[in-house]
């Protein structure tokens, strides 16, 4: 599934739309603000950029001096004090980990790496291979103390990794500095995981057009995005297939094998963190399991399309599901 975001520049109303794209954690980020002249947008854009580029110092595995980091370093060794703001994250990611029975883990950065998507695998890799590939995982492993603010990984050679909810986490303080601002809408979208606020000039909601999987060059149906966010979890070209059978680049870290059955989960919550993280979680818990999870949590949708292109979707989403 592809989404798409609209928006219409204002002709006669008092504010404008105002519009940047740029490369930020290692994603290409979109942020449209409505402000009262370009010159003010603009300024509120690299504000926001500000406070993503911040969120990526403190998060980010690839930074040595970040606080991830050392918490990487120091697996097996001893916990290390982190912010107040990273502890309720990690504290947040193992509260997903538990709802989800581990389909999303930020451990996984742990995984050795057996399975290759570029074409040069003949074989699949061994079962002893994949089981040694995720002896590092396990989010149960990760210890985290609310009191001495400290976190500890368990087992030399563990790793967090805070890809698969750090782009949400950051898109929502991003959108949360902007209203401080008196920003009166937008959108960020964060490498795919989308998050809104406000009304685009006319006064109009913001829409997400999901694409038919028969056709990505048209659309299936746009939804209205009012003060929430949205993320997909998509496989469209990194697979591989044997006997038969076809295995996506989205691993099950519980198990290190590729996921199967799905193309596409979209998630629609308030929470852009919340998107992300249940986004890859759903498309590893598959189709059923993943449609009774969504449909017991409060104010959270899910559209999925199944490797037959075929819709499934959450109670609460209101559109006919035949492409």
């Amino acid at each position: 599934m592809v989404l798409f975001f609209c928006f219409v520049h204002g002709q006669e109303q008092k504010n404008i739309t105002v519009h940047k794209i740029m490369k930020l954690m290692g994603s290409r980020f979109e942020i449209t603000v409505i402000a009262p002249n370009e010159e003010i947008g603009y300024i509120n854009i690299d504000e926001a950029v500000a406070e993503i580029t911040r969120i990526e110092k403190m998060i980010s595995s690839w930074d040595e001096d970040s606080e991830t980091s050392l918490i990487n370093k120091n697996a097996g060794i001893k916990p290390v004090k982190v912010s107040k703001e990273l502890f309720m994250l990690l504290q947040r990611a193992r509260q997903i980990s538990e709802i989800t029975d581990g389909a999303f883990d930020v451990t996984y950065a742990s995984m050795d790496a057996v399975w290759k998507f570029d074409g040069s695998m003949k074989y699949p890799p061994t079962e002893s291979e994949i089981k040694k590939s995720v002896s590092k995982v396990g989010y149960e492993d990760m210890i985290l103390d609310p009191v001495a603010n400290t976190v500890f990984l368990r087992k030399k050679g563990m790793k967090i990794g805070l890809g698969g909810i750090g782009k949400g986490y950051a898109a929502d303080k991003a959108k949360e500095f902007l209203i401080s601002k008196q920003v009166e809408g937008g959108i960020i979208n964060a490498g795919g995981d989308l998050t809104t606020w406000g009304t685009k000039v006319t006064g109009e909601k913001w829409l997400i057009g999901i694409a038919n999987p028969l056709s990505k060059d048209k659309m299936f149906s746009w939804l209205p995005v009012v003060e929430s966010s949205v993320a997909t979890s998509g496989n469209y070209e990194k697979f591989v297939v044997f006997n038969g059978e076809k295995y996506t680049h989205v691993i099950d870290p519980r198990t290190g094998y590729p996921s199967s059955g799905i193309k596409s989960v979209s998630i629609f919550a308030k929470s852009a963190e919340l998107c992300d993280a249940l986004a890859t979680a759903v498309f590893i818990m598959g189709k059923e399991t993943g449609l009774s999870l969504v449909n017991q949590l409060g104010g959270t949708e899910v559209i999925i399309v199944d490797s037959d292109n075929k819709f499934h979707k959450s109670s609460g989403i209101l559109f006919d599901s035949d492409p």
